[in-house]
C-alpha cells in the first residue's frame, strides 16, 4: 500500500489516533469536544479541533471531516496527508488553519451518515423556530423507503413505487425527493431533526471561539458518495447572486458546480453545516464549498443508506445480515481501493491549494 493510502484509516479510533498524532507532530494546538455517546466498542467519541497559525490570523482555512459520519474516512485521510506533507508549516504568516475532525463522531464510529438521533446533521442547520421546509415527495415515498420488513416482497413493492415516482418526476426528481432533507419522519432517511443537534451546537461554539478574529474564511467540507469514482466535485452551496457564491466562483473557476443552478450531482439541500459560518462569524467574508468524491453509482449509494436505516431501526447489527449491510454501507462511502485514496489526496491537495490562493488574493 502506498504512503498516501497508509494515512487513511480502517476505524474511527485509528483515524482519531493518526489525526491527533499528526497535529502534535505538526506543532498545532488541539482541543476536543466530547460527544455524549459511545462507539461500537465502548470508545469515547470526540470532535477534535486543531489550530495552526496566529490566534488572531485574519485569514483562516477551515477543513471539515465527517459531517456525514462514515464519509469522515475520506476527509480524515485528506487532512492527515495534508499535515504529514508539511502543508501546515507552509501557511502564510497572516493565514491560520482550523481542522475539524469528527464533525459527527457518532456516525463516523458506527459507519453511518446520520448522528446519534438518526439526524442528517447536514440538514439540521435550519431555523428551528420557523416552519420546516416541506418535502411532499419524501412523504409520498416514505413507506417504500423504510419498509417494516426487508424481504423480497417488500423490496419488489418499493421498486414499483420508486419506478412510478421516477417515471413521473425523473431520476433527479427522485434523488431530490429522497435526499434534499425532510422534517416529518424521525426514523426515516435524510431527517433534518426537530431541534439543533449536538454537532450543530458544537460547531457553532467552535466557530465563535476559534474564528472570531477572522476577516476572511475559506472552508472545505469533505463528502463522498456522488459522482464518478475518485473525482472530487467542488460544490458551491451558497445562493447564486450572493457575495459568497461570487467569491467561490473566483477561487475555484468553471469547475465549481451549483445545485441551485442544476450543474451539480447533488440535489439542493436545506440546513447545510456551512450555513453556520456566516451566521456565527458575521464580520468575516466567507467562501465555503463541499468537496464531493464519487464512489459507486447513485442507486447503490441510496440503497446503502436505505439498508443502514432499516438495520438500525428494525434489524440486528450483530447478525450476518447486519454485518453484510454494514460492509455494503462502508464500501459505498469509503471504497477499499488504494487508488481511490490516492485520487482523494491528489484532488484535496489541489483544491486546498486553490482555497489558499483565494485567501491570499481576496
Amino acid at each position: 500500500m502506498s504512503a498516501v493510502a497508509n494515512h487513511f484509516s480502517q476505524s474511527y479510533a485509528e483515524a482519531r489516533e493518526k489525526f491527533c498524532a499528526s497535529v502534535a507532530e505538526s506543532g498545532g494546538g488541539l482541543r476536543s469536544l466530547r460527544n455524549p455517546t459511545l462507539g461500537p466498542d465502548g470508545e469515547r467519541l470526540f470532535m477534535d479541533v486543531a489550530r495552526f497559525g496566529a490566534d488572531d490570523a485574519p485569514r483562516m482555512l477551515v477543513l471539515m471531516a465527517a459531517t456525514h459520519g462514515v464519509e469522515g474516512y475520506c476527509g480524515s485521510g485528506a487532512m492527515i496527508n495534508w499535515l504529514r506533507a508539511g502543508r501546515a508549516a507552509a501557511l502564510p504568516s497572516d493565514t491560520g488553519a482550523l481542522l475539524i475532525h469528527g464533525v459527527n463522531p457518532h456516525g463516523f464510529a458506527w459507519i453511518r451518515r446520520v448522528n446519534e438521533d438518526n439526524v442528517d446533521v447536514n440538514r439540521n442547520f435550519v431555523d428551528h423556530g420557523k416552519a420546516y421546509p416541506a418535502n411532499s415527495g419524501y412523504v409520498e415515498l416514505a413507506d417504500a423507503l423504510k419498509p417494516a420488513t426487508y424481504d423480497e416482497a417488500s423490496l419488489a413493492e418499493s421498486r414499483r413505487v420508486f419506478a412510478a415516482f421516477t417515471q413521473q418526476h425523473g431520476a433527479f426528481g427522485f434523488q431530490s425527493a429522497v435526499s434534499a432533507g425532510q422534517y416529518t419522519h424521525p426514523q426515516g432517511l435524510f431527517f433534518g431533526g426537530n431541534k439543533p443537534t449536538w454537532t450543530n451546537r458544537a460547531i457553532r461554539r467552535v466557530i465563535r471561539e476559534e474564528l472570531g478574529h477572522a476577516r476572511l474564511i475559506g472552508c472545505i467540507d469533505f463528502h463522498t458518495g456522488l459522482g464518478p469514482f475518485g473525482h472530487g466535485e467542488m460544490i458551491n452551496v451558497s445562493p447564486p447572486g450572493s457575495a459568497a457564491f461570487a467569491r467561490a466562483k473566483r477561487w475555484y473557476g468553471d469547475e465549481m458546480t451549483s445545485p441551485e443552478q442544476g450543474s451539480s450531482t447533488s440535489a439542493v439541500v436545506t440546513g447545510a453545516v456551512l450555513d453556520a459560518f456566516p451566521q456565527e462569524a458575521p464580520d468575516a467574508a466567507f467562501c465555503g464549498i463541499a468537496l464531493e468524491y464519487g464512489t459507486y453509482p447513485v442507486d447503490e449509494v441510496m440503497e446503502a443508506v436505505r439498508r443502514d436505516n432499516w438495520l438500525h431501526i428494525h434489524g440486528d447489527l450483530n447478525s450476518a445480515q447486519g454485518r453484510d449491510f454494514k460492509a455494503y454501507m462502508r464500501e459505498r462511502f469509503y471504497p477499499a481501493d488504494a487508488k481511490w485514496a490516492e485520487m482523494v489526496w491528489s484532488r484535496a491537495d489541489e483544491v486546498i491549494g486553490m482555497a489558499l490562493s483565494g485567501l491570499a488574493t481576496s
